[in-house]
């Protein structure tokens, strides 16, 4: 590729890294939509469903931390390239699945794929580009993961109706290869370190974030503290006393405190070289601020993406395709952004993009809470989605720049790692919260509706457990239709309270962008990538 400038090449191995990106991304959301047609198809149970969905999301947090530093050690490129293949594979391994189990089997291997290529796609980004054209790749790496979160229910939504719930996973095999061809083409060898992986520190991080990415997932399911139903997993059933969420909680929380400090007392030692995180990261204050506003964003920012198509559908009454089509606007908002970014980049730092990002979801997630009704005309919808979409395209990128800026090229991948971990971790809990708002106000709302009628419990159970799937069996016959119409307005009540709440978070990351310093962007944007590895 002699006749190709550095510079166009670098731009094609954003392209290669974007698509990386990607996939992940759209992996994570459009297993929601094709979950039924697994049910038919598999003939899977309830447990078996659940952690199709999640088992995904809990490799992924688990592992950040140490592929974060492998890939310091070995060099981002490589880890990268591997994760690709890993991911395609498993997603060959989850189309032909057979049974529940083997998918389940599958996701897990994609999840692990997902954590190879996070981290390092955002090592790569920072060492590829600086200044100016930083922050512009940044803005097509943000918007990448706006849009992708979008597309993802659309995607699936799409197959469910028209294909097989295996092109689900099948459309991701030309994909990679689409991907490893532009990687191995025109993103730049990555330098390798030195130093040894921390195997108790790896060990202690995957439990800790493994554990709190399952609790914070599954509390509602399977309750905070007590448990309200049994859990099944690898043949082994949990009923009765604590919740196995509780223990989950606990245990997380003690690994984590003690993977803090062995990862201190490794930093200030002769090891430091060895930390799977090295604390002395956190002096840097746009890297210590920037990941706590990180953490503050992500409780708002996709979390209403969980439970937003659900109303879509069974308040609404839109079908998954229809449902995927409502967040387009989003995806429409990131691309805004991302090509506003190009032309703000010379005018305007990279921290005060990211406050006018934050804004702009605050706009969206207060108005998705004001024009929230059982008959909201899909324009109204689409409008504040759209200003939403606009925001995430520049908060989500330019943080992510911000918090990178000042990181040593040593320490990249490990920088990207935790800046990957705090994002997990935001979003994980923001799902936790908004999806508990909404089920918890549902049930509420609806109880308190139904207030009088024969088993009003019942009824509300049934609406609960199906998440709003049994309202349209209720609303086809006369007797039981005031149960729909009441489960309808529960459920929009449940909405406008999520988007008030998530506006919320999103404020007080905006709040905490206080804490990080706003300097201008250098003019310079040479690649800076020139070291030997694969």
């Amino acid at each position: 590729m002699t006749g190709i400038s550095q510079s166009t090449r670098r731009w094609l191995g954003l392209i290669a890294i974007a698509l990386g990106v990607a996939l992940i991304v759209v992996d994570t959301t459009i297993v929601n939509v094709i979950v039924p047609s697994i049910i038919d198809d598999l003939g899977v149970n309830s447990a078996q469903s659940q952690w199709i969905q999640e088992s995904y999301a809990i490799i992924f947090a688990a592992l950040l931390l140490l592929v974060g530093r492998i890939s310091d050690i070995i060099g981002a490129r490589r880890i990268f390239l591997i994760g690709v293949v890993v991911f395609g594979l498993s997603s060959l391994l989850a189309g032909l699945a057979s049974s529940g189990g083997l998918l389940i089997g599958a996701r897990f291997l994609q999840g692990a794929g997902a954590a190879l290529i996070l981290p390092t796609s955002l090592a790569l980004l920072n060492s590829m580009f600086t200044g100016q054209a930083r922050g512009q790749a940044f803005a097509v790496w943000g918007s990448t993961i706006g849009a992708a979160s979008a597309l993802g229910p659309l995607l699936g939504g799409w197959l469910a109706e028209h294909a097989s719930w295996r092109w689900a996973f099948g459309i991701n095999i030309p994909l990679v290869v689409l991907i490893l061809i532009g990687s191995v083409l025109f993103l730049d060898r990555s330098p390798r370190g030195s130093g040894r992986v921390d195997v108790l520190g790896a060990l202690l991080s995957i439990a800790g974030l493994g554990l709190l990415a399952f609790g914070l997932i599954e509390g509602r399911t399977y309750g905070w503290i007590t448990s309200s139903e049994p859990f099944d997993a690898f043949g082994v059933s949990w009923s009765g006393g604590l919740s196995p969420v509780f223990v989950a909680l606990v245990v997380s929380v003690l690994s984590l405190i003690a993977f803090t400090l062995r990862q201190r007392a490794l930093s200030r030692g002769e090891q430091a070289g060895e930390a799977l995180m090295n604390t002395r990261l956190f002096a840097i204050a746009s890297f210590r601020g920037g990941n706590i506003a990180t953490l503050l964003i992500g409780l708002g920012e996709f979390g209403i993406i969980a439970v937003l198509p659900l109303w879509l559908q069974f308040t609404l009454g839109y079908s998954a395709l229809q449902a995927g089509l409502m967040l387009v606007p989003i995806a429409i908002g990131s691309f805004v952004a991302s090509g506003a970014s190009f032309g703000l980049a010379a005018k305007v730092t990279p921290l005060n993009l990211v406050r006018l990002g934050l804004a702009l979801e605050v706009i969206g997630l207060a108005g998705l809470g004001l024009v929230a009704a059982v008959d909201s005309p899909w324009w109204h919808i689409a409008l504040v989605l759209f200003f939403y979409g606009i925001g995430v395209g520049f908060a989500t990128a330019q943080v992510t720049n911000v918090v990178l800026n000042d990181v040593p090229e040593s320490s990249a991948g490990q920088g990207s790692g935790i800046q990957s971990a705090f994002r997990q971790l935001g979003s994980a809990l923001g799902i936790a919260v908004l999806t508990t708002t909404f089920f918890t106000t549902l049930g509420s709302r609806l109880r308190d509706s139904l207030a009088g009628a024969q088993d009003a419990d019942a009824l509300t159970r049934s609406v609960t457990d199906s998440a709003g799937g049994a309202i349209a069996g209720y609303a086809g016959r006369p007797e039981t239709e005031f149960v729909a119409d009441a489960a309808r307005a529960a459920m929009t009540h449940g909405i406008t309270l999520g988007g008030y709440i998530a506006a919320g978070f999103v404020v007080i990351g905006l709040i905490a962008t206080a804490l990080i310093p706003n300097r201008p962007t250098p003019t310079e944007s040479i690649v800076r990538n020139d070291g030997a590895g694969l």
